[in-house]
């Protein structure tokens, strides 16, 4: 019993000093940025207080004066949860080093949930996965007798993973998104070329097709138009969508698009041109994973079909060559 609670108390000693140190060194820059976002929630909030007052306004006097007397009816967990979270939110995204923070916000950014997956809320899930992996390395200890060294390196590990799986969600995520794209990116540029050879603008086929298709693709290519209208350089647009892909051909092919706006050369001859590029690339790409699938496929047929075909070949042998030799 002794063991354990020095154990527990070295882990939180330990777990202090990271923190100490981890936040010694977040920067000025740092907490001018959350003065910056804190000061942008409450310009968003008052935004929406503001909107919600001037759509109660719309309705007649005689609702209005019916509806003051009214007591407002808002829900359990509007009242009491939510500020809680919140709170609780806002506590763990502070204790985020500053570090963690950038990585989830690149991660977040390469996902393409940069408006749907709150920054804070993200630092809040990461610090609780931390917390446990460290309690589940706890919860371990009780179990078996370990050294102080181990129990020591079994708290750390455990930290370790909670901080790493978080990571592991968000990059399996960013992998699945990039192999869709690159499973509908030939369509769209084909549809593209197509669109543009037919007489519509570079911006009026894009609009066309995201129109017309679902996908992460389509998806990336109405924020590019809606960076446009909200006076966005397509330049700067058509690199955004590049960064958030992260890819080499969305690479190759956003540079081609504004070199050819910049130099003035054929769009349609340009779309052409990368649409058989990324067409041969893709070609390619089947063809190597299709070379890899025997050698895939060795440890599945060493482990469930070569002795599912050894019991039923050499069975019946082994049961005739047992009752020869119980004969003799």
């Amino acid at each position: 019993m002794f063991q354990i609670i020095f154990s527990l108390m070295g882990a939180v000693v330990w777990g202090a000093l990271m923190f100490g140190l981890l936040y010694l060194r977040q920067t000025p820059r740092s907490q001018v940025r959350r003065r910056i976002l804190a000061m942008v929630e409450r310009a968003e909030s008052e935004r929406a207080r503001a909107l919600r007052a001037r759509q109660a306004a719309v309705p007649s006097i005689s609702t209005n004066e019916q509806q003051q007397n009214l007591p407002v009816r808002r829900s359990f967990f509007v009242r009491i949860i939510k500020p809680i979270i919140f709170r609780m939110e806002h506590f763990l995204h502070s204790l985020t080093p500053t570090a963690i923070i950038g990585l989830l916000e690149m991660y977040i950014f390469r996902a393409g949930k940069q408006g749907s997956w709150a920054l804070q809320r993200a630092a809040a899930m990461w610090a609780i996965s931390v917390v446990l992996g460290v309690a589940i390395a706890f919860l371990v200890l009780q179990y078996r007798t370990f050294l102080l060294p181990q129990k020591f390196l079994i708290l750390i590990v455990g930290g370790l993973i909670g901080a790493i799986v978080p990571f592991f969600i968000l990059r399996a995520k960013i992998r699945n998104r990039q192999k869709e794209i690159k499973r509908t990116l030939p369509e769209f540029l084909d549809l593209l070329c197509v669109s543009v050879q037919a007489g519509l603008s570079f911006d009026g086929a894009v609009a066309k097709i995201t129109a017309r298709m679902k996908g992460s693709l389509s998806d990336e290519f109405k924020h590019m138009l809606d960076d446009v209208k909200f006076g966005m350089t397509k330049q700067y647009a058509l690199n955004q969508v590049a960064k958030r892909c992260d890819l080499e051909e969305i690479y190759l092919f956003t540079t081609s698009v504004i070199q050819a706006e910049k130099l003035g050369t054929s769009m349609a001859q340009t779309l052409q041109l990368q649409a058989d590029n990324i067409r041969d690339r893709h070609r390619q790409h089947v063809k190597t994973e299709a070379m890899k699938a025997p050698v895939k496929m060795i440890f599945p047929m060493v482990l469930f079909i070569f002795p599912a075909m050894f019991v039923v070949l050499l069975m019946p042998s082994i049961i005739t060559l047992l009752k020869t030799m119980g004969s003799q």
